[in-house]
């Protein structure tokens, strides 16, 4: 998925807890090339990771926030970044008219590890993107 993403991208990821949004987060960040580990953002927020490239990967844990004027405060600098938002859907989308809505499940027994990743994308900037 790295290698179709640029600055200005965002990505809502919906998922409930232990679906795997921070390991998909941590996935894309390798192929970023982010130096250091990407680890969740609960407690700040909102964690910004340097990359080997030009564009930053932005971590958003938007659990706490209750609107998209809340993410605005945290200014963070969507058209040169990466921005991957965990439980953001129902207002992170009013960020930008280009976007990805990630839903991620998790298999219902506790020793199945199988997940299920539907993306439904939004905007022109996806229009012939294909994920593999």
């Amino acid at each position: 998925m790295a290698a179709v993403l640029r600055a200005g991208d965002l990505l809502v990821l919906t998922g409930a807890l232990g679906a795997g949004k921070t390991t998909l987060t941590r996935g894309i960040g390798e192929g970023l090339g982010t130096i250091g580990t990407v680890s969740s953002p609960t407690f700040v927020i909102a964690r910004t990771h340097q990359t080997t490239s030009n564009t930053n990967l932005v971590h958003v844990d938007a659990y706490r926030l209750g609107s998209v004027h809340e993410f605005d405060d945290l200014d963070i600098d969507l058209d040169n970044s990466v921005v991957v938002v965990e439980w953001g859907r129902g207002f992170a989308e009013d960020l930008t008219d280009d976007w990805l809505d990630i839903e991620i499940e998790r298999a219902k027994t506790s020793d199945d590890e199988m997940r299920t990743v539907t993306i439904e994308t939004h905007g022109s900037r996806w229009n012939g993107v294909i994920f593999e």
